[in-house]
């Protein structure tokens, strides 16, 4: 499912695909001394000494929040000698909206609500009994609380099998996503793809739980193994990358809402230790 979520919007090759590529080579020497921003064109332009910025794709950067623009600059000011976009998550990310364009919106949000109906949460292990009692710890309080705010039921299954849910269940979900720009789809589609959920991202999105959670909830089987059979520094390592990549996608969600984002350095947020 994350492949075919990452099929649909091959577009952010553009922004997180060419920064990736380009951590292999050389780093670019930082050739401004300051970035910051400025009202433009009904949006908030962000600037290395006074010159806007482009995307990758060539589009200028500008956003709806004075937060984000501030958010962006604070991640070009942190440059040292050489820019690395790796280390400049919420700029990769507010790139690959901007490249994406507002003509994005909708299939984002088909590929979410498509996400939802073959969820995570939906798909219950059998065995062991300790892996099914963390599931139902885990996740259907989520499950729970998404039904009540929501109005609408869930028919979670055990075991692989595709199990249908309710047609209204899946319309309802779907019209959650409608008032999503496609700046904010972006963050939110990173998450899901991060946390392999719909339900738990939009759970948070309405505020029905918090980051933290959504996190630990979306690793319950893999926290399962490693408690069992113990972790490795491979999977470690690619863990801390993708919580990076995910507390990046919540501080632009905070910013495009008018909120300075409490992670706006995402590369300094301690991560949670795996299995914990």
């Amino acid at each position: 499912m994350r492949d075919f979520l990452e099929d649909a919007h091959a577009h952010r090759q553009d922004g997180l695909g060419r920064a990736q590529a380009a951590d292999k080579a050389p780093l670019m020497r930082r050739f401004y001394a300051n970035a910051t921003y400025e009202p433009q064109d009904d949006a908030y332009a962000v600037l290395l000494d006074g010159r806007p910025i482009k995307t990758p794709g060539g589009k200028i950067v500008r956003v709806p929040t004075p937060e984000l623009a501030d958010a962006l600059a604070r991640e070009w000011d942190r440059q040292s000698a050489e820019i690395n976009f790796q280390h400049m998550p919420i700029v990769r990310l507010a790139h690959s909206a901007i490249e994406s364009g507002p003509e994005s919106a909708p299939a984002f949000r088909d590929e979410i609500a498509k996400y939802a109906g073959n969820d995570l949460l939906l798909y219950r292990a059998d065995t062991p009994a300790s892996l099914v009692a963390e599931q139902e710890r885990a996740w259907d309080p989520v499950l729970v609380a998404l039904a009540r705010h929501f109005g609408v039921k869930f028919q979670p299954t055990v075991g692989i099998i595709h199990q249908p849910q309710p047609p209204a269940t899946l319309e309802r979900l779907a019209s959650t996503l409608d008032a999503e720009d496609h700046l904010a789809l972006t963050a939110l589609m990173q998450m899901v793809s991060l946390t392999g959920s719909a339900l738990l991202v939009m759970a948070h999105r309405h505020n029905l739980i918090d980051p933290d959670a959504v996190w630990t909830a979306a690793h319950v089987d893999e926290d399962h193994n490693i408690r069992l059979w113990g972790g490795d520094d491979f999977a470690e390592r690619r863990r801390r990358d993708r919580q990076i990549e995910f507390r990046a996608a919540l501080a632009m969600l905070e910013a495009l809402a008018g909120h300075s984002p409490e992670a706006v350095n995402p590369l300094t947020t301690a991560p949670r230790p795996a299995g914990a």
